[in-house]
């Protein structure tokens, strides 16, 4: 038996990229899978292919902006298997651009998701995980909480509010809870889907293609952090590509 095994783990953003390979492994490792977001099909997909390898897997279309979505995804978990082990908000949104763009609209969405669907998502879980006991939160970061570059400044300040939030969190946590940023570099997936601004996507697109790592890489460090003993806590996980120098 894992360490992840029968443990029962809630994945905002499951429908593809990060979210897709976390669920993947997890349920690999035997991992008990409540996946949302916020196209039906893709994640229906998705759980019926981890269905048909033998996992057991249970999913509900959720906007993570909507505070009653992610808090009806948490309460799928209790309902189907009376317990919550991880909840990993892994939800976000990238629609970069220079801030003289004035894409206002993006930035908002970049808040909802990034920072409120986060703190949506600690809203459902923590009181859990109070009354049960014990419990982790993995939030999904990224190395643009460490290092500011152009046209990334909105993004980048959402995912060092992640990281306050979390290191905030950590610190009130007491010694029964955990909490887990994992914060990764460029990334094989499809966040370069949104971005509204024609150069910025174009970067983007350039940098994916020359030096981002495989998604299953940030879940293994996902599954890595889940994996630890009672009483040990992984803070933070920075896990770039060796090509991003």
């Amino acid at each position: 038996m894992s360490d992840i095994e029968d443990k029962v783990v809630v994945i905002t953003g499951a429908s593809s990229g990060i979210g897709e390979a976390i669920a993947e492994l997890l349920a690999a490792d035997g991992a008990k899978l409540v996946l949302g977001a916020r196209r039906p099909e893709p994640l229906r997909a998705v759980a019926e292919r981890i269905a048909a390898a033998g996992g057991d897997v249970a999913y509900a279309a959720t906007d993570v902006k909507r505070r009653d979505d992610v808090q009806a995804l948490v309460d799928l978990a209790l309902q189907r298997h009376g317990k919550l082990d991880v909840i990993v908000n892994n939800a976000g949104a990238m629609p970069i651009s220079p801030m003289d763009d004035l894409r206002v609209e993006d930035w908002e969405q970049m808040v909802d998701v990034n920072i409120k669907g986060v703190l949506y998502g600690i809203a459902a879980a923590l009181p859990v995980f109070r009354r049960q006991g014990f419990g982790h939160i993995v939030n999904m970061a990224s190395t643009s909480a460490h290092r500011i570059v152009p046209t990334m400044a909105v993004y980048a300040g959402t995912k060092f509010a992640v990281r306050a939030i979390s290191e905030g969190l950590r610190q009130e946590a007491g010694d029964k809870l955990r909490v887990t940023v994992i914060s990764p570099g460029f990334t094989v997936t499809n966040f370069t889907d949104h971005v509204t601004n024609p150069e910025a996507k174009a970067h983007l697109t350039r940098m994916r293609d020359t030096v981002a790592m495989p998604a299953d890489a940030v879940a293994h460090a996902v599954a890595y952090a889940i994996a630890q003993p009672p009483g040990v806590d992984v803070g933070e996980i920075v896990i770039r590509s060796t090509a991003a120098g």
